[in-house]
């Protein structure tokens, strides 16, 4: 299937031990462009292998012009977060195995030696997160001249984050490229369209419709709770239920992550927790334990919203309602990945209705509301002062030339004198 494209056939071999058989619908809409060296901004789901959609061209142009002397890296992937990098570079390894293309990984959360190789012997795909590799450059250890091709994974998550600088100076040392490639969660917004024309030139526009089997199905409801303690009791009675057989839980703040999971393990409900101030090697240990089984619930903040590659996770719990709609998109998108069903339950206090409201709107969607016996809130759900323009009184002369004006003046004081004159 994947031969269709005109990969070379060390890449087929790397789709296929993949375990990649037929292209998603990103993948098809994405290769043909790339591979033609056309400048992309793409728009896809979580969870439709976007991933491979740009790492196939990039490998397949390090092939086709082969290097011909050592130096730094010719495809350079920046990724918003370290998880996401990760996974990146585990998936280009796979899809890359049967080459000698030579990838690194440089992320922040981890000692500067670790990255001394990278930094020093011929490296033919770099994936970075921002921050770090500018370090690096600011250092003059990395020299981003001869980067030929650049992919911005999550731009849009960049963009929240605070990397626009970061990542147009990391474009700037990278001028001489040949092609870049922009691909974002959405679309929707001004900024996320104002940066891809400040980084590409011509771009083709891609937003690729999943096929059913690959759209996610995702449950999705709300419980209103009437506090805070309401909630921890809502949490741990979700999280009883047999058919949580994998959880992540997310929380808007560090301390809030740390105070749920010991309280989720005082309930005996083992868990491991994630949050952005975590060595890199804490992180790591976090995510191994649930994808080892040792523990079935991970507590975390944003940072996991993006880039965390856990297979399975069968249910995402909103313990604080994030205040932008799109992290809501995103955080739920850790569930019902690859066309398998998923179920995300946020839970609501009253000052929260007003994000939930607009959530509902981003997802042209009303979530429903569940009720769990014995836990009941007390006190209906807030209502959200409407925003629509009051209707604008249409005067009445409206529309009137000046000569109309004054002739309607004219009969109206005519009658106003017949009036006076009877009385």
């Amino acid at each position: 299937m994947f031969a269709q494209f005109d990969l070379d056939d060390a890449l087929v071999g790397g789709c296929d031990k993949a375990g990649f058989k037929k292209p998603t619908s990103i993948q098809q809409l994405v290769l043909p462009e790339a591979m033609a060296g056309k400048d992309v901004l793409a728009s896809a789901p979580t969870g439709t292998g976007k991933t491979a959609a740009f790492i196939l061209p990039c490998a397949q142009h390090l092939l086709d012009y082969p290097r011909t002397k050592p130096g730094y890296p010719r495809v350079l992937i920046l990724a918003p977060t370290r998880e996401l990098a990760t996974q990146i570079f585990q998936q280009a390894e796979l899809l890359t195995q049967l080459t000698d293309i030579k990838i690194g990984l440089i992320t922040g959360g981890v000692n500067y030696g670790s990255h001394k190789e990278i930094l020093t012997k011929t490296t033919d795909i770099l994936i970075a997160t921002p921050g770090r590799l500018l370090e690096y450059i600011d250092n003059e250890q990395f020299d981003a001249r001869e980067v030929e091709i650049l992919v911005l994974d999550e731009a849009d998550r960049m963009l929240d984050m605070g990397f626009s600088d970061n990542i147009h100076r990391i474009a700037g040392e990278a001028r001489w490229r040949k092609q870049s490639l922009l691909f974002s969660a959405t679309l929707a917004g001004a900024g996320i369209i104002r940066f891809s024309k400040e980084i590409l030139e011509e771009p083709v526009y891609l937003e690729s419709d999943p096929s059913r089997k690959e759209k996610a199905k995702i449950h999705q409801w709300v419980h209103l709770a009437d506090s805070k303690e309401h909630k921890i009791d809502l949490l741990v009675a979700l999280l009883n239920d047999e058919s949580v057989k994998r959880a992540v839980i997310f929380a808007n703040k560090r301390e809030t992550v740390q105070f749920l999971s010991g309280k989720l393990q005082s309930e005996n409900l083992s868990n491991a927790w994630l949050e952005g101030e975590m060595p890199q090697d804490k992180r790591n240990n976090a995510v191994a334990r649930v994808k080892d089984g040792e523990v079935n619930i991970l507590v975390a903040t944003d940072v996991a919203a993006r880039g965390l590659d856990i297979d399975d996770i069968t249910h995402v719990i909103n313990f604080d309602l994030p205040r932008k709609a799109d992290v809501y998109v995103h955080r739920i998108g850790r569930t019902g990945r690859a066309g398998k069903k998923g179920t995300a339950i946020t839970l609501v206090e009253a000052h929260d209705v007003v994000y939930l409201a607009k959530i509902e709107r981003f997802t042209d969607q009303r979530l429903q509301r569940r009720v769990i016996d014995g836990l009941r809130p007390l006190h209906k759900e807030a209502r959200v002062p409407s925003k629509k323009k009051p209707k604008q009184k249409v005067k009445k002369n409206a529309g009137l030339t000046r000569q109309q004006k004054l002739a309607k003046k004219r009969k109206k004081d005519k009658k106003a004198r017949k009036k006076s004159q009877k009385s």
